[in-house]
């Protein structure tokens, strides 16, 4: 008779966890419906008796009456329910009852009061007052739709309990940053969840102060100590999708500092977009609080030399070379060759790309090839075959320590295959070609920098050969980005997660972080204004202390720093000393010679009077040392290429202020 009851029979491996669930839950959803069954019955009686008595005040006459229409009510309670029954009035979740389910009582509610004045009517019984009809409909409306909200809060108050038993913990008592709009729709969102108690809003609007939403008072950030010790807060919601990063790296170190859990929002891109909801918090990300606000990119300059070309990007699979690929397919490349040595890393970006070749308007001819950029006769046939008009470079060994331990393969990996590509590009007709360079070129103390800065005389070298006549020769040159290969951030992430101690070289020690995406986009419109022999200098923001980023993340897991002012904390942070080769600042320039571009983020160094004597006939020689694998030879010879590399120095000074990145104030 109720096939819903029925059990299935057992799987070989035990039985079905949906069905014992939908038998344990059948019986309860079917004892809430005749609740609201029995309520709906006792309200459409009491509202028949309250209908009488608003139109009839005299007692005597009220009771005469009733008796007269004593079939009134059976009535009602047989033409009412099944109208609310049959019009799905029961099957709506009462626990998230709002005010559309709410409003569409009024339909049913009036169809009832219809089909009531029907049926007494054909039944030929004594009609009540004209008035009654009326009354009755407005009393029923009113009070059914009280008794859902009742229902409804009662119901969320059970569950919530429940909840809580399952799952062991008490409700996160929790506060939202942040009264407008976003505060509000968060507040709606989560008001049926039963893992938060919302406590109040905070706002920086003095306005707002003393006032409420939703039943929630909006208090002044300068209250929350009071609100922590009083209401024991232990996690606030950023409902503030449009604030500056500055803002917010402010406002998570204040309430992390306070022992605080801090969710936040998606950006107000992602919410514009419709990719997130405000209801998808999320820990705030330390790249979120990182750098300078992003750069808006200029249209013109970002596609000028990719948009239909043919492009050649070596190093896909890399962090640089993979979002590189992404941008050059996004901006309309005709073609895109991907070049990786690592077969895994091509496969994943390869496959990433073409998915997003499947939703584009105008697809890219996508080509994966695996290859060592340093094959030159590859590369040129790469060039011939796919008729490359744009090649960016970012193949490179960048990892200071593991190049400090390998020197002779890290040194021709990274100087050979720039050879290559410059002779490739020379050889083919390729109309651009960028260098990725680094900071560590800069006054090198390791040898990754060192090769580094040889690979830009290299292409300075060749720019120079072929003036105007072929290639624009051109480099690009930032430091640390966020989420790259070796970055420390994974490292940190890794430390903490596994309890720590969180690792940092010096107290002193800085570095400048800019997001992969920015970096990527600075880079193909510093190549669109590209003459010939430009190094590009990006503005990478302030510099960030390490340990301040250590600390920070510590914080922002929800732990405390174990220091000599709190012996109790969660996770100490050990200091190593610096790694062969590791700086303590970072720099982007050599000489002070750099100067504005049509983009305020990108200034242009020409730095060829560093090219020593002999260049070429050093290069020979270096060869001979890496091909024997000699490292004293390997090592000598950079340190003549490249005369400012100090690889004995473990510098503790902070470059002078000419010799840092330029804040760009003169810019255009």
């Amino acid at each position: 008779m109720f096939p819903f009851l029925r059990r299935r029979p057992e799987s070989p491996v035990g039985p079905a966890p949906r069905n014992r669930g939908r038998l344990s839950v059948m019986p309860e959803v079917l004892l809430r419906r005749l609740v609201m069954v029995a309520v709906d019955a006792a309200l459409i009686m009491g509202c028949v008796v309250g209908a009488f008595a608003l139109r009839l005040q005299d007692r005597e006459l009220l009771f005469s009456s009733l008796e007269a229409t004593d079939q009134l009510i059976p009535l009602a309670l047989i033409c009412g329910l099944p109208v609310l029954y049959f019009s799905g009035w029961y099957r709506g979740l009462t626990r998230y009852a709002g005010s559309h389910s709410m409003y569409g009582l009024l339909p049913r509610s009036a169809l009832m009061v219809l089909t009531l004045l029907l049926v007494n009517t054909l039944c030929g019984a004594p009609s009540p007052p004209r008035s009654f009809w009326i009354l009755y409909w407005i009393l029923f409306t009113a009070t059914a739709i009280a008794a859902r909200i009742v229902l409804r809060d009662l119901l969320l108050q059970q569950l919530g309990r429940s909840q809580i038993v399952i799952d062991g913990r008490g409700e996160l008592r929790t506060l939202i940053y942040g009264a407008g709009s976003s505060g509000l729709n968060l507040l709606m969102a989560l008001r049926n969840d039963p893992r938060f108690r919302l406590i109040a809003f905070l706002d920086d609007d003095g306005r707002l102060h003393g006032r409420t939403v939703q039943g929630l008072p909006i208090h002044s950030p300068t209250r929350l100590p009071e609100l922590i010790g009083r209401e024991d807060v232990t996690q606030v919601l950023l409902a503030l999708p449009s604030i500056s990063r500055q803002r917010k790296r402010l406002l998570v170190d204040q309430l992390s500092h306070r022992g605080l859990r801090v969710l936040s929002i998606p950006s107000l891109s992602q919410l514009a977009s419709g990719r997130r909801t405000v209801s998808d918090l999320q820990p705030v990300a330390i790249e979120d609080l990182l750098g300078r606000e992003p750069s808006t990119p200029d249209p013109r300059l970002l596609s000028a030399s990719v948009q239909d070309k043919a492009v050649l990007v070596t190093g896909a699979g890399g962090s640089i070379g993979s979002e590189l690929c992404r941008q050059v397919v996004a901006l309309g490349a005709s073609s895109l060759v991907l070049h990786e040595r690592t077969e895994y890393s091509l496969y994943c970006i390869e496959r990433e790309l073409r998915d997003l070749n499947d939703a584009a308007e105008r697809p890219v001819r996508l080509q994966a090839v695996l290859g060592d950029a340093a094959d030159g006769a590859h590369l040129e046939a790469i060039c011939r075959d796919f008729g490359i008009q744009t090649i960016f470079h970012a193949a490179a060994y960048k990892h200071v320590p593991m190049v400090e331990a390998n020197l002779c393969a890290g040194v021709a990996n990274n100087i050979h295959a720039t050879r290559a590509v410059v002779r490739a590009a020379c050889r083919t007709g390729v109309e651009r070609l960028t260098l990725i360079s680094t900071d560590k070129a800069v006054r090198p103390t390791n040898a990754m920098g060192a090769s580094k800065r040889i690979c830009e005389l290299l292409i300075q070298d060749a720019a120079d050969c072929v003036g105007t006549a072929g290639p624009v020769f051109s480099m690009v040159r930032f430091g640390n980005v966020l989420g790259s290969s070796g970055s420390v951030i994974p490292l940190f992430h890794q430390q903490i997660a596994a309890g720590g101690p969180v690792t940092v070289t010096h107290p002193a020690i800085t570095r400048y972080f800019m997001t992969i995406p920015e970096a990527v986009a600075l880079v193909l419109q510093a190549t669109g204004m590209a003459t010939g022999g430009d190094l590009f200098l990006l503005d990478m923001g302030e510099p960030v202390r390490i340990a301040d980023l250590a600390r920070q993340m510590i914080e922002l897991s929800g732990l405390r720093v174990r220091d000599a002012a709190n012996p109790q904390g969660d996770i100490a942070i050990s200091y190593t000393g610096l790694r062969p080769g590791e700086k303590l600042y970072e720099e982007l320039l050599i000489s002070s010679d750099a100067v504005p571009t049509a983009h305020p983020l990108i200034r242009r160094a020409n730095e060829h009077t560093h090219r020593p004597q002999g260049f070429l006939s050093l290069l020979s020689e270096l060869d001979q040392a890496l091909r024997s694998w000699d490292h004293e030879a390997t090592a000598r010879l950079l340190r003549q290429l490249v005369p400012e590399y100090l690889p004995e120095s473990r510098e503790s000074r902070a470059p002078s202020t000419q010799l840092v990145t330029p804040t760009l104030e003169e810019g255009p």
